[in-house]
């Protein structure tokens, strides 16, 4: 298997290198936006530990970055009035990873609306700004 490379992109935003809308953070996990969103509200949980995927995560480590995506499913939901949420995780390049550190897509979904491409378009920063006041709402309430 390969190493986990230090210098992925989200290794990078763990270390404050890069700017991210964090939705929400505990000892075990983090969350931002993605910046190429396939439907509003487009969030990512990730692991705190260095993780390239499942099969060199621990198993609680893996189980909080779950509980998180929980967490972060149900305030999809609520903060964008969704129908329901799909929750993806890929495992290497023939399981459709292409950051190699752990990481759940969480997307709250409304009905008869299809995903976006993936990667296939930049959100505009006032929009994801404001996707991430409502979640951050969510959380709270």
């Amino acid at each position: 298997m390969t190493a986990y490379d230090n210098d992925n992109i989200f290794a990078k935003i763990l270390r404050g290198e890069l700017p991210a809308f964090k939705i929400y953070e505990d000892d075990k996990t983090f969350v931002f936006l993605d910046i190429m969103p396939r439907c509003p509200g487009h969030a990512l949980v990730i692991p705190k530990a260095p993780a390239r995927n499942i099969f060199d995560i621990t198993p609680d480590d893996f189980a909080a970055v779950s509980r998180t995506a929980h967490k972060i499913a149900a305030a999809g939901k609520k903060a964008f009035a969704a129908d329901g949420v799909t929750v993806q995780q890929f495992n290497e390049r023939a399981g459709g990873q292409v950051v190699f550190h752990l990481h759940m897509h969480v997307m709250p979904r409304h009905d008869g609306v299809a995903l976006l491409p993936a990667a296939s378009r930049k959100e505009d920063m006032k929009v994801l700004e404001d996707h991430a006041t409502r979640m951050i709402a969510a959380l709270k309430s």
